[in-house]
């Protein structure tokens, strides 16, 4: 069920939440966090409420979308609160600034925050210069940015070292998590010798290969080189080479390693939905992705 409320206040919305639970039986029970997503793309929000919907499905909770648009028009709120099968296991209220009060996301969001429970700020489409001092960041314990989407990716997440907060992440780290666990699972394996050097190779605007690069900076003493070309990942060791690599467009990937033949393996690109997923199952300061943003100054740019 979708109901839209133009040119509303946020008490008058927040009353017709209340009359949706009473009237329609969706509750907020059993929800977990508020997760808060600040957009500037309008056109961008149904992916972007898609995406919030399915991760829901694994955290439930209340998902508030803000969207900005002219700051030149009148001051006017725009809502719409949907539940049911148009919310996945969360409600969602979209809420779109005009005007003014495009300059002040916080104040109309904080009335939606449930009580007693964690706040998460998602930026789908736009870097704070420094999310924990955004207006939004600060409501929250966790803050998730996209690098991929910046206009130089590259450049952007080298930078996020200099910003970064305990309770920071980016879903590029999370596009890499099957990488990186199969990395890991490979090198348990025997003769159980230390990585001496590590080439990452992929597309050169790719944070998700660039954050790969500097984990593996963060964990061996040898060089890490990031090479631009195809998606190719190698650790050296001293009886024999792991290389792991996949077509650009892929979904099956080959692991191999000297003495033993290829295995194939599936590693297709991940859903934003399963990125946002895996960040919202932990609320804890990641430090393994902070290592992997100091990582990036250990790596050799070729």
């Amino acid at each position: 069920m979708i109901i839209d409320i133009p040119a509303t206040t946020t008490g008058a919305v927040n009353k017709k939440l209340v009359e949706v639970r009473e009237t329609g039986g969706a509750v907020t029970l059993g929800r977990v966090l508020t997760l808060v997503v600040s957009t500037d793309d309008d056109g961008n929000a149904e992916s972007v409420i898609s995406a919030a919907n399915d991760a829901s499905r694994e955290h439930p909770c209340r998902v508030i979308v803000v969207t900005r648009g002219d700051r030149e028009v009148e001051t006017r709120l725009d809502a719409q609160i949907r539940v049911g099968g148009d919310a996945g296991a969360s409600e969602v209220v979209v809420l779109r600034l005009y005007g003014e009060l495009a300059g002040h996301e916080d104040s109309v969001v904080i009335p939606f925050l449930l009580p007693d429970t964690p706040v998460v700020a998602w930026w789908p489409d736009r870097l704070p210069a420094v999310p924990a001092q955004d207006p939004l960041g600060r409501l929250a314990v966790r803050r998730i940015t996209d690098a991929t989407g910046a206009a130089d990716p590259a450049a952007t997440i080298r930078s996020l070292l200099g910003t970064y907060t305990a309770g920071d992440t980016d879903l590029a780290w999370a596009r890499a998590t099957p990488w990186r666990a199969l990395l890991t699972a490979a090198v348990d394996q025997p003769p159980h010798e230390n990585v001496l050097s590590a080439t990452v190779s992929g597309l050169g605007q790719e944070p998700a290969v660039d954050l790969i690069a500097g984990w593996l900076a963060s964990r061996i003493d040898g060089p890490v080189r990031r090479r631009t070309g195809d998606l190719h990942i190698e650790l050296h060791r001293e009886t024999e080479s792991i290389s792991l690599s996949r077509p650009q467009l892929g979904k099956t990937a080959t692991l191999s390693r000297t003495g033993a033949p290829d295995a194939l393996v599936s590693l297709a690109r991940r859903e934003t939905r399963d990125c946002l997923a895996e960040d919202l199952r932990r609320l804890d300061p990641d430090e393994v992705y902070r290592a992997a943003l100091a990582g990036l100054e250990r790596v050799i740019w070729e």
